[in-house]
């Protein structure tokens, strides 16, 4: 279960306070990650069997859903869930393309709410 901390206004300011209420939704997060390249594009190719490695373990813990190219030729982006943002901060931090200032990545995070039937499982 989600926890969010109550915030309360008094005159002195704000005070976090030590109760700590149930999230109204139970719906994970999910993240696009977009790895646009940057002026470095031409070193690309001597990482790219690392790059691979790195999306497939992505798949191999369940967090990646998708991954594919983005036309014409400017990068990469990945469909993540099941994980926290944090997590997948670390884990894009640790890709070889962004480690060597490659690829610029961008971390999009979405609240689904609604999803056609076959994707339903995505809002569990």
């Amino acid at each position: 279960v989600l926890y969010h901390a109550l915030y309360i206004r008094i005159d002195v300011g704000w005070l976090r306070s030590a109760l700590l209420l149930p999230a109204i939704s139970h719906v994970a997060a999910m993240f696009v990650v977009l790895l646009k390249f940057s002026s470095n594009k031409g070193q690309a190719g001597q990482f790219m069997e690392a790059h691979r490695q790195w999306i497939q373990r992505g798949f191999d813990d369940g967090a990646f859903l998708l991954a594919g190219n983005l036309h014409p030729s400017v990068g990469g982006a990945i469909l993540v869930h099941n994980t926290s943002r944090s997590k997948l901060e670390a884990r894009v931090n640790d890709e070889p393309l962004v480690g060597h200032n490659i690829v610029i990545a961008e971390i999009i995070e979405i609240a689904p709410s609604r999803a056609d039937a076959r994707l339903e499982f995505l809002l569990a």
